[in-house]
């Protein structure tokens, strides 16, 4: 591990230069550019010091666990078929209900549709990819078609259906499938 790397990544997220970051640690400024370009390790006490002063600490500056998956592909995703909705939601970001926000992958069958959802904080917003659907906000009716997208704030009852069948990207925040 590139201790130096680290700590000046941080220092320059933090908008400090390495004389600041030197006089709240009560070191050098040589000191700090030798540390940041890994000429000299600190001891465990002063990197302790230098962490307090970027607003962190040992266990979260050695957490290498920041390298989290970004790409996802299909064989990650997850996939849930309701025959009585006659619908397929396909989760393509794993564990996404953690998250703000929850994308799917929504295939409709002709005559199928989504549950309705009752009114919540957030957003929705989607993207149809095939065919067409309909989108029941309350009692407004919205028709969107291939290549067309749709946004709304969830503040009545809503659902989708689709006629003769669709796919869509479909975006909630906060997550409700």
């Amino acid at each position: 591990m590139e201790i130096g790397k680290k700590i000046k990544a941080l220092r320059i997220q933090k908008g400090l230069t390495q004389e600041e970051l030197a006089d709240r640690a009560e070191l050098t400024k040589g000191f700090i550019s030798q540390v940041e370009r890994d000429l000299t390790s600190p001891s465990i006490a002063t990197l302790i010091d230098i962490l307090q002063c970027l607003g962190t600490d040992l266990k979260t500056f050695f957490n290498d666990s920041e390298d989290k998956q970004v790409v996802f592909s299909s064989a990650d995703f997850f996939e849930k078929r309701d025959s009585e909705l006659k619908n397929t939601v396909e989760w393509i970001i794993p564990n996404a209900q953690k998250n703000l926000m929850e994308p799917i992958l929504l295939t409709i069958e002709a005559g199928g549709s989504t549950y309705p959802d009752n009114p919540h904080e957030g957003e929705e917003f989607g993207y149809v990819l095939k065919g067409s659907i309909e989108i029941h906000i309350g009692n407004q009716l919205y028709i969107a078609k291939k290549g067309e997208s749709f946004y709304f704030t969830p503040s009545h009852k809503h659902y989708i259906t689709s006629g003769g069948g669709a796919k869509l990207l479909w975006v909630s925040t906060p997550p409700s499938f």
